[in-house]
């Protein structure tokens, strides 16, 4: 049990030195950044490995730390919009694919739903950053371009990565290692 836990914290720690090394790749340029989502795939793995409080945790810290350290993404509002968005991703993906039956399509399902719960929490948590401190309002228009339009790179390089990763993970048989809850 104390081996497992700390197993769990170690990758815990992995998956959150990812999330905030992978934007690098983009050049710390926003609007790649926003297209290629690359703080989300460590993040929905924590949540596929390690289960919905590790993948909560590490959702949640991952994009305001990173606004802390590097400057990207900007705190206000868009580093606290992702931290609900990728808190909601991690726990969606450790809820939902402990909870399916095993089959050859549960990464893929969980995987979908979990990223439609956290577009929905990002466009709420917005929707409220933008109407309290902006006084801008948040238009479906712009719900639409940051959630889909601009992320479609993104949501393809998800849906070709995450379920490859989670196979080669139940194939050596280190998933799921998140028990009773965690």
């Amino acid at each position: 049990m104390r081996n497992r836990n700390v197993l769990i914290l170690t990758l815990n720690a992995l998956f959150l030195a990812l999330a905030l090394v992978l934007p690098f790749l983009t050049g710390q340029i926003a609007q790649i950044g926003s297209m290629l989502l690359p703080m989300h795939l460590p993040v929905l793995l924590c949540g596929f490995v390690c289960g919905w409080q590790s993948g909560l945790a590490v959702g949640l810290i991952a994009p305001i730390l990173r606004s802390l350290l590097f400057g990207m993404p900007p705190l206000m509002p868009t580093a606290i919009a992702m931290s609900f968005e990728l808190a909601a991703y991690g726990a969606a993906a450790g809820c939902l694919y402990h909870a399916l039956r095993k089959n050859k399509f549960r990464a893929v399902v969980t995987l979908a739903i979990a990223m439609l719960i956290g577009r929905a929490v990002w466009g709420l948590a917005s929707l409220v950053l933008y109407s309290l401190f902006l006084q801008t309002p948040f238009t479906l228009e712009l719900f639409m371009g940051g959630a889909f339009l601009r992320a479609w790179p993104g949501i393809i390089a998800q849906f070709v990565i995450i379920p490859l990763v989670v196979l080669a993970l139940e194939r050596a048989k280190l998933i799921p290692l998140a028990r009773n809850g965690r």
